[in-house]
């Protein structure tokens, strides 16, 4: 999941950013758009920092980069403007990328893959320095049976059997892959958690798939994937754009 800031002072750009961001892919949150110097300084006094910010440069009250000079910023900065002049001090802030307007979805896509790139490179960095060594002794552990209560009873599921989790209507369901239908009260994110990364894929908001049942592939527009199960899906389970690569080395098993 990615929060994204936005800061620019004209909203009809905003909004065309946030919708390609979007559209490029549906789990990204706009946490808010932002159009001066003042609110913006207001804004990071009073909330966490976001995974990433899009800022234009200048503001009706003054240059953004007065924020970043006021308020310490560890999120990384894509800026986006209509001017070339100010590139080498966008690089004196956490810059990521410098785009120069009309921005096109194509920019924003690559803009958001280096950001992912970095942020990979940076975790993996991070988590070798700190488990180096000890890698043989301690593992994740995962759930190889799900239990499910159904009125009077309580039925252990083999994770194994489970074709997908879908969120519909508030209710996750479960469906193995003979087609049986249970419920559980978890969220999809407690259940992402306890399963085998290397088996279940976390497609979307609404679904976690298991390898083993996938049918086909199928292509669709804007670079989206529609993954066919080997049971019927309420409704087509589709990887965005953003995580398609993604999710297609997750197939290979070529996962870090």
């Amino acid at each position: 999941m990615k929060n994204i800031l936005i800061i620019e002072d004209e909203i009809n750009a905003a909004s065309e950013v946030a919708n390609m961001l979007q559209e490029i892919d549906d789990e990204i949150i706009i946490l808010k758009i932002i159009d001066s110097v003042e609110s913006a300084i207001d804004w990071f006094g009073n909330n966490p920092p976001p995974d990433l910010i899009f800022s234009d440069i200048q503001l009706s009250d003054g240059l953004s980069f007065e924020i970043f000079d006021k308020v310490i910023i560890n999120s990384p900065i894509v800026f986006c403007t209509a001017f070339d002049e100010y590139m080498m001090n966008a690089f004196d802030t956490n810059a990521i990328s410098y785009l120069l307007k009309p921005v096109s979805e194509d920019m924003l896509l690559k803009a958001l893959n280096k950001f992912k790139q970095l942020q990979s490179s940076f975790e993996k960095k991070t988590y070798q320095s700190k488990v180096y060594g000890l890698l043989n002794q301690i593992k994740p552990s995962y759930k190889k049976t799900i239990l499910i209560n159904q009125k009077d009873k309580i039925i252990p599921l083999a994770t194994k059997e489970i074709a997908f989790f879908c969120l519909d209507r508030s209710i996750i369901h479960i469906v193995t892959h003979t087609n049986q239908k249970f419920f559980t009260t978890n969220t999809l994110d407690e259940i992402e958690k306890s399963l085998e990364p290397d088996t279940f894929y976390r497609a979307n908001r609404q679904f976690i798939i298991n390898k083993n049942y996938i049918n086909s592939i199928e292509r669709f527009f804007a670079r989206k994937l529609v993954i066919k199960l080997i049971v019927n899906t309420p409704e087509p389970v589709v990887i965005s754009k953003a995580k398609s690569s993604e999710f297609l080395e997750w197939l290979e098993g070529n996962t870090l």
